[in-house]
């Protein structure tokens, strides 16, 4: 059993927001469903063979960006196909955040990033950042022409 699991509150889209996520990442399923009667109460699932908690506590709290969740991305068009699918009905941030339709803080992050922020030569790192900062979406292609000059 995982040690820390990351336990999602929402208003009353717990399984809604559950369905959601699993149908866009590998690796994920439900695991179990707490109800009473037909309204969902609490969820347990996995993404990626991480496993999350869901509750439909009530319009008490709402997300914020303070906590957002890290996708660590190889591809391009792994980029492009996350942004695309955890964007719709929400909303693009700066510096690849975007804020989903459910009101969660997602970053999705190609692995190239980091290791061109992560350069030797500050001049290369520097430019790499600049660019960065002007993306919504972040976009391989041009951080590498960044870092190349």
């Amino acid at each position: 059993m995982q040690k820390i699991t990351t336990f999602l509150w929402f208003n009353d889209k717990a399984e809604e927001a559950m369905n959601f996520y699993i149908s866009i990442f590998n690796d994920s399923k439900i695991i179990g469903v707490s109800r009473n009667g037909d309204s969902v109460i609490s969820a347990t699932f996995q993404l990626e063979g991480q496993q999350f908690m869901a509750l439909n506590g009530g319009p008490h709290y709402s997300f914020t960006p303070a906590i957002s969740l890290f996708v660590n991305c190889e591809t391009q068009q792994e980029v492009d196909e996350l942004w695309a699918k955890l964007s719709e009905g929400g909303a693009a941030g700066r510096c690849g955040w975007l804020t989903d339709q459910y009101g969660l803080s997602w970053q999705i992050i190609p692995q190239a990033l980091g290791r061109l922020l992560q350069d030797q030569d500050p001049e290369r790192s520097a430019r790499v950042m600049q660019a960065m900062l002007q993306m919504d979406k972040i976009d391989i292609a041009l951080l590498q022409q960044a870092y190349n000059g």
